[in-house]
């Protein structure tokens, strides 16, 4: 994606990561969704056009997300397609392409509240093993003279009741989506999406009162620059909380003196 789509689409993962950790295990309604969406769009170059153009207003286009997609998904995803029609597009299909990532986040949260993600990477990374090994289960799942519907009735048939809700679901969304270029493809995307989440330092931060979003971003850029991964934080406001903050990551606790360490270091890293 180029520079304006790039940073629409960071923007609007970014917004939803709050939705998203609300939803917990739901999250994973909210991604069929926004595959039902990401087909939609796939399928009309109109609409494409009409969500991402430029010269029209952004209550205009919103009235479009509304007139197509009203009444068919969830609040969520609606309000979410909303400010993303708002947002500048490089191209047309990058929409599309953000919409579908966005599913892909939610599954994948679903995932991570059943505390199954790293199961669910496993279960790609053995269906991608599976397909490598056997060339005539490759060339089945792969042939255009049969259904969509044929074809993930044999993966299903292949998984069902062996994997997570979440790898079946993302399986299934490997195999139909007509832009894939083909399901190993979908798998390679997949496992590293869920690597990726996984490697993802999760920071909950319990404070006497709320932490601003410069406060926030601080902190973040402290802990990243400290850890060497990028980091989520979730704030919880406790007036109890002595010293006014505490900070954990996984089992460690971070307190204020440690923080102002970690920063020092930082600063004389870098010079």
């Amino acid at each position: 994606m180029r520079a304006s789509s790039q940073t629409s689409t960071d923007d609007a993962r970014s917004s939803f990561a709050a939705v998203l950790r609300q939803a917990g295990a739901d999250a994973q309604a909210l991604g069929t969704d926004l595959f039902a969406v990401a087909d939609v769009l796939d399928g009309s170059g109109g609409l494409r056009r009409a969500l991402t153009d430029p010269s029209r207003e952004g209550e205009d286009k919103a009235a479009v997300v509304n007139a197509v997609f009203g009444g068919k998904v969830r609040g969520e995803v609606l309000d979410l397609l909303d400010g993303m029609a708002r947002r500048r597009w490089s191209a047309d299909d990058d929409l599309r392409a953000a919409v579908e990532l966005i599913g892909t986040d939610a599954v994948l949260a679903s995932a991570e509240a059943d505390d199954a993600l790293l199961d669910v990477e496993s279960q790609l990374f053995t269906v991608q093993r599976i397909l490598a090994d056997n060339r005539e289960l490759r060339l089945a799942l792969a042939d255009k003279d049969r259904s969509v519907g044929a074809r993930a009735e044999l993966l299903s048939s292949l998984v069902q009741g062996k994997v997570a809700a979440q790898t079946q679901v993302l399986l299934e969304r490997a195999l139909t989506a007509s832009h894939e270029t083909s399901l190993a493809a979908a798998l390679v995307r997949l496992i590293e999406a869920a690597a990726h989440r996984r490697q993802q330092l999760v920071v909950t931060v319990t404070a006497a009162r709320p932490l601003s979003t410069a406060q926030q971003d601080r902190l973040r850029g402290i802990l990243e620059g400290a850890y060497g991964r990028s980091a989520h934080i979730n704030v919880a406001v406790d007036d109890s909380v002595i010293g006014g903050v505490r900070i954990q990551i996984g089992d460690e606790v971070v307190d204020a003196t440690m923080l102002s360490r970690l920063e020092e270091a930082r600063r004389r890293l870098a010079g």
